[in-house]
């Protein structure tokens, strides 16, 4: 199984980082949009869809910041326990080596 399935604990935190790369991007730009007011653009109409948009950005921006924290806690979470398995891992490859290499090796 070991040669079917590989996690790069690196790749994962680059990607937690690219994930709240996002969410900070997506922030940035709602609320750069925020300080433009429907009422200084020009008809009613155009004033009322602006003012709709920005309700309907704000909704969508936070569901996906929502959404991508969830994925990101998940992600995090794995990472964990790669590097987990993997320390616990090189502790009884080196416990096992040491034993084997001092003599003890049980053979009788």
């Amino acid at each position: 199984m070991g040669g079917r399935f590989k996690a790069d604990v690196d790749q994962l935190g680059q990607f937690l980082k690219t994930l709240e790369g996002c969410v900070k991007e997506l922030n940035e730009a709602r609320t750069a949009l925020s300080h433009v007011r429907a009422d200084q653009i020009g008809t009613d109409e155009l004033d009322e869809a602006c003012d709709g948009f920005q309700e309907r950005w704000k909704y969508g921006s936070e569901q996906t910041k929502k959404m991508v924290d969830a994925i990101g806690k998940g992600v995090k979470a794995n990472k964990q326990n790669y590097e987990e398995v993997e320390e616990a891992l090189e502790k009884t490859l080196k416990a096992i080596t040491k034993k084997a290499t001092s003599g003890h090796g049980g053979s009788k």
